[in-house]
């Protein structure tokens, strides 16, 4: 039990002072962020607070990487607002409950490791707009509670002052000391002006009361229908592609740092897990959230203590803190997403675009307008992905080379280069004279490899054409794989192979 939950096992030489001091100071930096994105959102503060205690515990001792904080995250949150405006918060827990089901199945069929395929421009693109989202949706704060009419006046200066002095708290505390969280610092001298002198400002309770006790156990008031099930599926498979797309990225992002592995299948169970407890206990689910992770990095931890001590110090603040948590200035945490935005930014993207290809840079501006606009971030990695594959199947494509040449017995030889495969058939037909090569052919793949059904059908072709001409094309050193699939298909062409010899192992 000591090795699985890593809290107690000497042999990893755990911290504790650093663990202990990681998990208070990830609590005081996630309590503002999941309040945050729970108003964004339009659900109850209380949710968003709840979201943070259950996925912090539960990913702290289930998940596949210690040092890894889970808790209410824009990036899961961003895809419920339509279903919430549409059908309501009973909705919204049953998808949170349907996309952990989700999850916990790619868990379960090890369907993880196919987080590689993202690349780097594609991340670019999620993370900014993703920053510019969280940006954007902070301007709705600067209106009157509960309507579409601009704060003006005294309330707005007041506003855009205190969320100023919370930026420069925020941007300025860190030249001094980086052992207490600037964004904790900015929130309680905002906090500690408005009691102080007694400004009047929006608070939290001006949005909703957060005082609360243990999550209470509740069942989605749905109905057990396919007709819900076909509202709430495409939010819960979004909602769960985009939290483990942005999971199992800073899961890599922490091996990187640490120099360490952890299991992405574990994580996308565990992630799976705390999900469906969100739905059943009021919370608005979440995700991995990478500014809490790297705050809980920065500060020494490297095992799952920390973790559990920063959900624990989430549920006492929401039994006994609510009284102070109310007051809370909402400029406060406008100030800190603001940064928050700032800092998720990916800044170097710009450097990059005079290194990256044209087709990258495309990518990552497509990637970014379809966060920004329509909010749906797994449509956007998954165009992403898609406009990537297709320019690097083109790519691929124009690299298939031949060198041909005669031998002494009047073969005439194609040895191919580059694999050959949907995108490069057409080129690799156009290499062929069919009319003026002699009786016999041979088309040596050592240096390629015939890779799907488009590449053994041109092969088939290239086959009959020469036929018709009374003339013989063989294939030479072909990989087994590619024999496996030749063979396969044997039904539906007929494909002339030259076998060769199999070498083995001289045993006295």
């Amino acid at each position: 039990m000591q090795k699985v939950l890593n809290l107690f096992d000497f042999s990893q030489k755990v911290n504790y002072k650093n663990e202990i001091f990681a998990g208070l100071t990830v609590a005081m930096t996630m309590i503002p962020e999941s309040l945050s994105f729970a108003i964004l959102a339009g659900f109850s503060p209380l949710t968003g607070l709840y979201a943070a205690f259950i996925m912090g515990l539960v990913t702290a001792i289930l998940g596949g990487r210690p040092g890894l904080i889970s808790g209410g995250a824009g990036a899961t949150v961003i895809v419920l607002i339509p279903l919430m405006i549409s059908h309501g918060i009973e909705y919204v827990f049953a998808t949170v409950v349907l996309a952990g089901v989700i999850q916990i199945v790619i868990g379960i069929f090890k369907l993880g490791k196919f987080i590689r395929l993202v690349p780097q421009s594609v991340m670019y693109g999620f993370v900014n707009g993703l920053a510019i989202v969280i940006f954007m949706s902070q301007i709705n704060q600067f209106k009157v509670q509960g309507t579409d009419n601009w704060l003006s006046g005294n309330p707005l200066y007041t506003m855009l002052g205190l969320v100023a002095l919370t930026i420069c708290v925020v941007f300025i505390f860190p030249k001094f000391t980086k052992k207490i969280p600037a964004s904790l610092v900015a929130i309680a001298v905002t906090f500690a002006l408005v009691m102080i002198f007694g400004i009047q400002t929006k608070t939290v309770n001006d949005i909703a009361n957060i005082a609360g006790g243990f999550p209470p156990f509740h069942i989605p008031n749905v109905a057990f229908s396919f007709e819900v099930l076909k509202v709430i599926f495409p939010f819960a498979l979004i909602m769960s592609t985009v939290g483990l797309t942005e999971g199992l990225l800073t899961l890599n992002l922490v091996d990187e740092i640490t120099n360490t592995k952890g299991n992405s299948n574990r994580e996308c169970i565990a992630q799976g897990t705390a999900n469906i407890l969100n739905g059943f206990f009021f919370g608005m689910g979440g995700c991995p959230m990478i500014a809490q992770t790297l705050v809980n990095l920065s500060a020494g931890a490297r095992a799952r203590l920390s973790g559990i001590i920063a959900a624990s110090v989430i549920l006492l603040i929401i039994l006994f803190g609510a009284p102070v948590i109310g007051k809370m200035p909402v400029a406060a945490l406008v100030g800190v997403m603001i940064m928050v935005s700032v800092g998720t930014f990916e800044w170097a993207s710009f450097k990059a675009i005079k290194r990256f290809p044209k087709s990258d840079i495309f990518v990552m501006i497509v990637v970014t307008l379809i966060t920004v606009f329509l909010h749906n971030l797994a449509l956007a990695v998954l165009i992403g992905v898609v406009i990537s594959a297709l320019v690097f199947a083109w790519e691929s494509a124009k690299r298939i080379r031949a060198r041909k040449f005669v031998d002494d017995e009047g073969v005439k030889h194609y040895e191919i280069f580059g694999p050959l495969f949907f995108g490069s058939t057409t080129a690799f037909a156009e290499k062929f004279d069919v009319m003026d090569d002699p009786k016999e052919v041979i088309i040596d793949f050592k240096e390629s490899r015939v890779v799907d059904m488009s590449a053994i059908d041109i092969l088939n072709k290239l086959t009959e054409r020469y036929k018709t001409q009374g003339k013989t094309i063989r294939l030479k050193h072909l990989s087994p794989d590619c024999r496996r699939l030749i063979k396969n298909a044997e039904n539906v062409v007929d494909i002339n192979i030259i076998e060769d010899p199999e070498y083995g192992v001289l045993k006295n």
